[in-house]
């Protein structure tokens, strides 16, 4: 067996396999006359078919069959006689001529990666505790939660909840969907475009208001981005929240049994601290993957980021609901090459360093994720009894070993910080 390289564009390349001749046609023959012991044809006895005649009727599948296999045998060998490694699956071209056999195989390979050192580079660490007035802030977060609401006989304002009709006008033209009743708006809250709610303000229950507002140049329906709107609009109701009592009906209401008011406290800062946990390791870890990134530029197979572009549009389809929803890749395209490239990286240092998963690092994740459901050990046992899903936890256990070796050579700054700025999402961009 020859074999020859020749590389292509970026990591492509192109392996050409030229495969014995006498080894090919051999085992042709061989599967012909086995053949002839089997076949029946008519006009003879079983095991008395002519060769000849078996080669007319059936060369041409027994050679394609051979082949195939040979080239199924032959591409694991001819690829570690040339020290490649194929990012993906292979395409194959027979090549067949007279007496001579031979595929060429193109294929991306994964590139050779030599990790940086992390000398000299710093990740910083959030620390922040959950203080009595974070805990009071979550509990009235709790309380708005279960609000209700109480018709007012005075001005709208923030806060307020203003039930309304209206009519709307895009550049002076009537919209289709343009008339609304008894929509239900908050003020404050920032969900209706620019002006909306604040030309609310003041509004009484009864009485009828006209703005002249602007959608804006980011707004999500392409149609209406930046262009002028008009609203003809009544109000119905003015109402105001009404916060619940922080007493035993308000505890039981989250799952405290018996009411306890000092327990559900207990339980909300424990919640509170396990969060904070989470995300000052999250924060960590995209540092960590960004000085990874940063420290290690590869070039990336095209093959890996198409396949990983696929597996994000099918993620966000299950996660809409929207089945064949239609999306573009290059909505996928960064984060694609991000998730690859950071895969390539974390393998190549798994392996360089005998990184192997913690059994015990598995176990505190399972544990700490069924600390949140009322029976923990259901969970813990769904996991252990599902392979599949235990290979995922054993995914998160590695990259947070991967991190813990990172941080192990690197200078650690802490950063005090609040729960509230640790936990608060950053506003989109």
């Amino acid at each position: 067996m020859q074999v020859s390289v020749e590389s292509g564009e970026g990591l492509q390349r192109r392996m050409r396999v030229d495969l014995p001749a006498e080894q090919f046609e051999a085992e042709v023959e061989k599967r012909l006359r086995d053949l002839a012991r089997n076949v029946r044809l008519p006009g003879f006895r079983p095991g008395k078919v002519p060769l000849k005649l078996l080669r007319q009727r059936f060369g041409a599948q027994v050679e394609s069959e051979v082949f195939g296999q040979l080239v199924e045998s032959t591409f694991p060998e001819a690829l570690g006689q040339q020290q490649l490694r194929p990012a993906g699956r292979p395409r194959f071209e027979p090549q067949i001529d007279q007496s001579h056999y031979a595929y060429t195989a193109t294929f991306e390979v994964l590139p050779t990666i030599e990790l940086a050192s992390l000398a000299g580079k710093a990740v910083q660490r959030p620390v922040a505790n959950v203080t009595d007035a974070d805990l009071a802030a979550m509990i009235e977060r709790l309380r708005r939660q279960r609000r209700t609401w109480s018709e007012v006989d005075r001005p709208a304002q923030d806060g307020d909840r203003v039930t309304l009709s209206f009519t709307m006008k895009v550049d002076g033209e009537d919209s289709p969907g343009g008339n609304v009743e008894d929509a239900e708006i908050e003020l404050g809250s920032g969900r209706s475009i620019p002006g909306f709610e604040a030309g609310l303000v003041g509004a009484r229950a009864g009485e009828e208001r006209h703005l002249d507002l602007r959608f804006p140049d980011d707004y999500q329906a392409a149609h209406l981005k930046g262009r002028p709107v008009s609203y003809e609009l009544r109000v119905s109701t003015v109402s105001e929240p009404v916060l619940p009592e922080v007493d035993n009906d308000f505890a039981r209401a989250f799952g405290i049994a018996d009411g306890d008011v000092e327990r559900l406290h207990s339980d909300v800062r424990q919640n509170m601290e396990r969060e904070l946990r989470q995300r000052a390791r999250a924060r960590v870890k995209n540092q960590v993957m960004d000085l990874l990134l940063q420290t290690n530029p590869i070039e990336l197979p095209s093959v890996l980021i198409k396949d990983e572009i696929a597996v994000l549009k099918e993620q966000t389809r299950q996660n809409v609901g929207g089945g064949k929803l239609e999306l573009p890749d290059q909505l996928f395209e960064e984060s694609a090459r991000r998730r690859v490239a950071l895969g390539l990286i974390i393998a190549e240092l798994v392996r360089a360093n005998g990184i192997q998963v913690d059994p015990a690092r598995v176990r505190s994740l399972v544990e700490e994720m069924a600390s949140t459901y009322e029976e923990p050990q259901e969970l813990i046992d769904f996991y252990y009894g599902n392979r599949e899903h235990l290979a995922s936890v054993e995914t998160l256990a590695l990259e947070d070993q991967v991190v813990d070796w990172v941080l192990s050579q690197v200078a650690i700054v802490d950063e005090t910080t609040s729960f509230e700025e640790l936990t608060t999402p950053a506003p989109a961009r």
